[in-house]
């Protein structure tokens, strides 16, 4: 069975190069030109992966609402914002909501494969033979990799896929720093420094949500984080 992507954008144009371009890869495409369609579109049935524009039709943040909800239905699904909006702000501010990759118009067409290709590569790895260092135990925390579950003093964590495989990277080996470059390689990403710190910052707001002493991901300056034990 084919993997089924979702994509929200407004404009026909490129709802039909992109939805040409993935189908070519052997994906089923479904397109929706608003925030209200797809939503009732994601009750009755989630797709595999959503690729999301921020500006829907008069909806100027329809993308930004769309993921937040979707999010909310679905903590682990991945999804991505494909957008001309390009600045810093509102790249951080589709990674707050839980996006997993944010992408701008510009790339071409077989750059935006490529990420779509990576995405479901890392779901992918879910389904592998389990490994012992897939399920870890480090003081207060528990993770298991292959059924995307984390928690801190027995309370669960709802991290993304991308959160999931940098905490999985940063407590592999406790104490230990991790450049920036290594957690993309453990994410499967490609992303700028910028991002990996809106990433870190929105892990630290999860685990903080549970517990507010919580301090165990730790900023070396000029080289990355690393995962403090008690």
């Amino acid at each position: 069975m084919n993997r089924e992507i979702a994509i929200v954008e407004d404009e026909p144009a490129l709802q039909s190069n992109y939805q040409e371009a993935l189908e070519r890869l052997g994906y089923s495409v479904r397109v929706y030109s608003s925030r209200i369609e797809a939503l009732a579109a994601f009750t009755d049935k989630l797709p595999e992966l959503a690729i999301i524009d921020v500006g829907l039709g008069t909806e100027i943040e329809g993308g930004f609402e769309l993921c937040r909800e979707l999010r909310s239905m679905a903590p682990t699904l991945p999804i991505m914002f494909l957008t001309a909006r390009d600045s810093e702000l509102d790249t951080i501010s589709g990674l707050r909501l839980g996006a997993d990759d944010y992408l701008t118009k510009d790339i071409s067409l077989e750059h935006l494969a490529a990420r779509v290709v990576a995405l479901f590569r890392r779901i992918d790895a879910f389904q592998q033979p389990q490994l012992p260092e897939d399920v870890i135990h480090v003081g207060e925390l528990s993770l298991d990799l292959h059924r995307m579950a984390t928690t801190w003093k027995s309370a669960a964590v709802p991290l993304t896929v991308t959160e999931l495989w940098m905490v999985h990277a940063l407590v592999k080996h406790p104490g230990h720093v991790k450049t920036r470059q290594q957690l993309m390689d453990a994410a499967n990403v490609v992303l700028d420094d910028a991002t990996i710190t809106s990433h870190i910052k929105r892990i630290r707001k999860k685990f903080l949500s549970i517990d507010s002493a919580f301090e165990c991901i730790e900023t070396a300056y000029g080289m990355g984080y690393r995962w403090l034990t008690a």
